[in-house]
């Protein structure tokens, strides 16, 4: 009976190690904080017909505790900033997240932090963040293409490898990131391309930074240690005013025209290939440019640079142009440069060549 009782021990403790090892390993895991603003990935179903369905409704909380497994990967926590589609994507929101993110890396308390977004306007409060937030922690951003309650929902996936990302050592000092379909994008360079697709974010210019799969995360380039300036927020928002004007064929000068006369502080030109328009809008872009609205060409093509002084005289014009960003990237970066009474075209310029 003394063998049977002392084999039974062994045999306890022995079962009982591994639990003890969770418990060390649960007060090492990550703290992951994540951060809810709405859209498709807390998206319900609608009363509408088909696949109608509703944004930011299911909140970041009931995201999470609707994936199993998710408790394994990080000590996380949650909390709501906004609830709507990105279509609505504001000033105001930006600034609460800019707002939470500094209390939360002041105060230590996370490692990593994950912000679920609608798709739609995702790449503009990614590349948002990465101009004004200045830490090395993961900033993840996640989202779906179908609502929660849709059958194939891929919410759930995404959610949880964008908290495996922002867990991860080997995710720091790489900006803000874009994890969607086992995909590692980065701020600068994503893009939604597809108005339905799971596949729909890519880097068309630069290819993405990494990927998720079964049982790693894999970088394709080494963390990014140099920093560049980053630009600061006023007090309060919103950011000066930019718009972006899209160049057709048959364009004439009225919606610049317009547009100067509402008072804007910026124009980003969606033009035609190489960043040009025709006649009469380059011609109202440089009376624009004269009377201290700030311009940057770029393209309504979705990929390759535009080039200064080819097409267009940007020297003489008093252009500035966007290089590899979109014009719904310049718009943003625009926005900060003026904020920040960055405005004489040289010097945006620079900011232009000198944001990653």
């Amino acid at each position: 009976m003394a063998v049977i009782r002392l084999a039974f021990v062994l045999v306890m403790g022995l079962v009982a190690s591994p639990s003890v090892a969770q418990q060390a390993s649960d007060t090492s895991r990550a703290r992951v904080l994540v951060l809810g603003t709405g859209g498709t990935i807390a998206g319900q179903a609608s009363a509408r017909a088909g696949n109608a369905y509703d944004s930011g409704k299911v909140s970041a909380a009931d995201l999470i505790a609707a994936v199993p497994g998710m408790d394994k990967l990080a000590q996380i926590s949650a909390e709501q900033i906004s609830a709507i589609g990105s279509q609505d994507m504001n000033d105001k929101v930006w600034f609460d997240l800019v707002k939470r993110i500094h209390a939360a890396i002041e105060k230590k308390e996370a490692d990593g932090i994950v912000i679920t977004h609608g798709t739609d306007t995702m790449e503009e409060t990614a590349f948002f963040l990465q101009n004004v937030l200045e830490t090395d922690i993961p900033v993840v951003m996640v989202g779906s293409m179908r609502p929660a309650t849709a059958i194939g929902a891929d919410g759930p996936a995404n959610l949880y490898e964008a908290v495996r990302v922002a867990a991860a050592p080997e995710s720091r000092g790489r900006g803000v990131l874009v994890v969607l379909n086992d995909t590692i994008h980065g701020a600068r360079w994503a893009q939604k391309t597809n108005t339905t697709s799971v596949q729909t974010f890519r880097s068309p210019d630069a290819g993405p930074v990494g990927y998720v799969d079964t049982g790693s995360i894999r970088f394709l380039q080494p963390a990014v240690t140099a920093k560049g300036p980053k630009l600061k927020l006023p007090e309060t928002a919103p950011l000066p005013r930019v718009d972006i004007v899209y160049s057709h064929a048959n364009m004439d000068a009225a919606p610049i025209e317009d547009a100067v006369k509402r008072g804007v502080k910026g124009i980003v030109l969606a033009g035609v290939g190489d960043g040009n328009s025709s006649k009469s809008a380059i011609d109202a872009l440089a009376a624009a440019a004269k009377q201290g609205v700030v311009v940057v060409r770029s393209s309504r093509v979705g990929s390759g640079f535009v080039n200064r002084n080819v097409e267009v005289n940007d020297d003489e014009l008093g252009f500035a142009v966007s290089l590899d960003l979109n014009p719904q990237k310049a718009r943003v970066l625009l926005e900060l440069l003026i904020a920040n009474g960055i405005t004489e075209p040289k010097a945006v310029q620079q900011a232009f060549v000198a944001t990653k």
